[in-house]
């Protein structure tokens, strides 16, 4: 039989392999045909089809009940593996194999399933366009010429060309629910702190996350679960059931029309279902966001990935990884923290112990007051735009820094801890939009709760 990768989720291929309608190894067959014939994209970074192949069946019959029993996933490329090298898309680790798998990979092969490639990024997850100096761009699979977002760009595009059916990323700022959302799949950052983060590469431990993408919530679902060990029901909802916020200001200003249209229409399409849509403010907020946002990135990096190195690279120093960045952008961002301008102490404490409190309390305080179960507002102002703005892109008219752009509305959720979903927005052609929705901090399952009744509601 001929798999519809494009359209099977990762539940999906889990019952075909459990009722034997599809063994694993003639899924991770056609896993291994569709990688070749869409290898213009550059979503991968590590693959061997002869591995996929005897790791499914090997998975599946060593515990075929398994709730990711042979089932194949694609990790990024700063998430440690030992059966494929972890570069963290940068020329000094291009041959590093850690010695052990990050946590979370070892829950999925707990869980049964396995790591069954390695996806591009944005050269260290500095930055949204996943167009790598070192690997070369990732390509978005609705328009080869587009980006496809970042810095998990790899892993999106992997699942919305149909090659993997979910796998993971990372997100620090707006890195899982961007390229989700100019693929058009689903992306989650959960709680920050909910899954371990022990051998990722890293940015910032403040703000880092691990965070699934996948073609459907079910399957954002599925991995919370097993990455997170929470196994509480997930209540099978109806959108009248939530209240849900929409924060005008900031998050609906100068947006491509294109954008606004979508999300638009799917906000008067959750309206006569039933949901509680309520106008909310969260402008006191913004002042902090901006103070804690970058002075904690920042100051972090120049510490915590030193540190990541002595633990899983020892061999590769600080200053040699520096010295061989090869993507502009982020060997500036990198380079602007070596001389008298680095982040200083003075200036990052204030931002951890007076800006994100205040974030906090503000944000808090508009659930309490409104009685919101999340907020609701577009995941990017913009689609996906050609490959090669870096530095600015295209919007209304003007040109605009593309990373500050692009971050504009997923940065707060990070900087709050909050957990947040990226949904596609049904459309009929053109590039794909994303619809987010937000959560209290450790109010994951029952926000994919929501998130599944508005992938229904939206589907009507």
């Amino acid at each position: 039989m001929k798999l519809e990768l494009d359209h099977l989720d990762a539940t999906g291929a889990l019952e075909a392999f459990r009722d034997g309608s599809v063994t694993p190894a003639e899924y991770a067959e056609a896993i291994a045909d569709r990688a070749l014939e869409h290898s213009g994209l550059n979503a991968l970074q590590s693959f061997s089809p002869e591995y996929l192949v005897q790791a499914a069946t090997e998975a599946f019959q060593a515990n075929p009940k398994a709730l990711l029993s042979g089932l194949p996933v694609v990790a990024k490329d700063n998430i440690n593996t030992t059966n494929y090298p972890t570069s963290g898309g940068t020329q000094a680790l291009l041959d590093h194999t850690p010695a052990n798998n990050a946590d979370v990979v070892k829950r999925i092969t707990n869980a049964g399933g396995f790591i069954g490639a390695k996806a591009g990024m944005h050269e260290l997850a500095f930055g949204i366009t996943s167009n790598n100096a070192v690997a070369g761009a990732v390509r978005n699979p609705n328009n080869p010429s587009m980006i496809p977002g970042g810095s998990s760009g790899g892993t999106a595009a992997a699942i919305a060309a149909g090659i993997f059916p979910a796998g993971l990323g990372t997100d620090t700022g707006g890195s899982c629910r961007i390229p989700a959302s100019l693929c058009g799949v689903v992306g989650f950052r959960p709680t920050t702190g909910r899954y371990d983060s022990e051998g990722i590469v890293p940015i910032s431990h403040t703000r880092d996350t691990v965070g699934p993408l996948a073609r459907s919530v079910r399957d954002i679902a599925l991995f919370d679960g097993v990455l997170s060990g929470d196994i509480s029901t997930i209540a099978n909802a109806n959108i009248s059931d939530f209240t849900i916020g929409v924060p005008r200001q900031v998050f609906f200003d100068n947006l491509d029309p294109i954008v606004a249209h979508a999300v638009e229409a799917q906000l008067l399409s959750l309206s006569s279902q039933g949901a509680k849509l309520v106008e909310v403010s969260l402008d006191p907020i913004w002042p902090h966001n901006e103070a804690f946002s970058f002075p904690v990135v920042f100051y972090e990096v120049m510490r915590d990935l030193p540190a990541y190195l002595s633990k899983h690279a020892p061999n590769i120093t600080f200053e040699a990884l520096i010295a061989q960045i090869r993507s502009p952008d982020v060997a500036g961002a990198i380079g602007s923290q070596l001389g008298d301008d680095a982040m200083s102490e003075a200036v990052y404490r204030d931002a951890m112990d007076y800006h994100r409190p205040e974030m906090r309390r503000i944000y808090g305080g508009v659930f309490e007051d409104h009685g919101l179960d999340a907020i609701v507002f577009p995941t990017t102002p913009l689609t996906a735009r050609p490959i090669g703005g870096d530095e600015t892109v295209e919007l209304n008219g003007a040109q605009v820094p593309t990373f500050p752009t692009y971050i504009r509305n997923t940065d707060l959720g990070s900087n709050v801890g909050a957990p947040g979903i990226s949904l596609p927005c049904p459309i009929t052609s053109g590039l794909p939009v994303g619809i987010e929705f937000d959560a209290l901090p450790g109010k994951d399952r029952s926000l994919l709760a929501l998130a599944g009744a508005a992938e229904k509601a939206m589907a009507q």
